[in-house]
């Protein structure tokens, strides 16, 4: 009965009626494609969360041994929580020619057509193998990968190439920017609002902090990009969450602040974080030690997402152009898995139907005819594999 149902939008609206919510177990998902592709003689290897709530699936169609092109997406969505739908966001919904639903365009659109083209892999009688990855927790910081990257080119085959299939409208994206999140907490010592003297206040110092993080920010501006590639033309620095106090009359013991920076690729950042790091142990905590000598400042990272660096020439890169008719690269600011495909070695691009434009919003779509464009993009890469 799977395998019966190859067309992208059948197979679309089954992968987007699966809540894979990050927060959520991707489990019945992995199955699912498990079992499409076992219906094709295609068998997979599951890997697992270190809970065992959540599983990246790699999948070989072609001979063993031989280098491949590895087709990646991620099966996790955003919430949709507070978005004014006006449709079920987990009900694939045709409407003139768009298809409307919860990751229909980011990313369930891309693999979807990977899941479709299936049967015309496995009678191609491929030379050169091609390699589905399905993963999870991207959207949590790309963390989901990186367990099933490792295994590339040690338990599981190398790819000579890797397609990371985001929404770029089809367009071959060669680098973008990392993404690197920061948890600073600041604690200092509850008081009497009438006598802060005998306290420490948290929100002041972490007022300070981000003063100076706001700092860093106009001077990253300022500093551009010097590529001339990217949009916003600089390195981007974000105070995004600020959280502290407990009531009106108590002087503050904690404050936290997450921020967050989306690095060109050749960003320094251990220059930026050590910077920060001496402003706070040396500028604003001795003013919180002054009365509280437990007071502390600590910066955790939340995640980081590597940055993709142009590899100009690579064979991703030329085979990616070739097959999507183009001459030129482009680069994104977001981030996605591709610089930890990069960071084992594999050449890799960043092209995929539809676009980032409509990820993460209420009304979520991909157009039909990028569908069809990627449709034709794999075509040509199972007759380029069956050379």
């Amino acid at each position: 009965m799977l395998a019966g149902r190859t067309t992208t939008e059948e197979l679309l609206a089954h992968l987007v009626a699966f809540d894979t919510t990050s927060r959520n177990s991707n489990l019945a998902l992995i199955g699912f494609v498990r079992d499409y592709l076992e219906a094709y003689g295609v068998a997979s290897v599951i890997v697992p969360s270190e809970d065992g709530q959540k599983a990246s699936l790699f999948a070989t169609i072609g001979p063993a041994g031989v280098g491949g092109v590895c087709l990646s997406g991620h099966s996790d969505v955003v919430p949709v929580d507070g978005q004014p739908w006006s449709t079920d966001p987990f009900e694939l919904t045709p409407r003139e020619d768009r298809l409307y639903g919860r990751g229909s365009c980011d990313m369930k659109g891309f693999v979807a057509t990977c899941l479709a083209l299936v049967p015309q892999m496995t009678a191609a009688n491929l030379s050169t193998p091609i390699h589905l990855l399905v993963s999870y927790d991207e959207e949590i910081g790309c963390t989901g990968v990186v367990p099933a990257v490792r295994k590339l080119g040690v338990d599981l085959p190398l790819p000579r190439a890797c397609i990371v299939g985001e929404p770029t409208s089809m367009r071959v994206v060669d680098a973008h920017k990392s993404g690197i999140a920061y948890l600073t907490t600041v604690t200092g010592r509850e008081a009497h609002s009438s006598m802060p003297q005998l306290g420490a206040n948290a929100i002041f110092a972490a007022a300070e902090l981000v003063g100076e993080l706001d700092r860093y920010r106009a001077e990253l501006i300022e500093a551009g990009d010097a590529s001339g590639r990217f949009d916003p033309p600089n390195t981007t620095l974000q105070v995004t969450v600020i959280e502290g106090g407990t009531a009106g009359n108590i002087v503050p013991r904690q404050c936290a602040i997450r921020w967050n920076v989306r690095g060109l690729p050749d960003f320094d950042e251990p220059a930026l974080l050590a910077r920060f790091e001496r402003f706070a142990q040396g500028v604003v905590l001795p003013k919180l030690r002054a009365s509280a000598p437990e007071a502390s400042i600590v910066t955790d990272f939340i995640y980081r997402v590597p940055p993709l660096r142009p590899q100009t020439g690579s064979e991703a890169e030329l085979l990616a152009l070739r097959l999507a008719g183009q001459n030129r690269t482009y680069t994104v600011s977001y981030g996605t898995e591709g610089g930890h495909f990069q960071a084992q070695g594999i050449p890799t691009v960043i092209c995929g139907p539809g676009s980032i434009d409509q990820a993460h919003k209420p009304d979520e779509f991909i157009d039909v005819a990028q569908l069809r464009a990627c449709e034709r993009f794999l075509t040509g890469l199972i007759a380029e594999c069956a050379r």
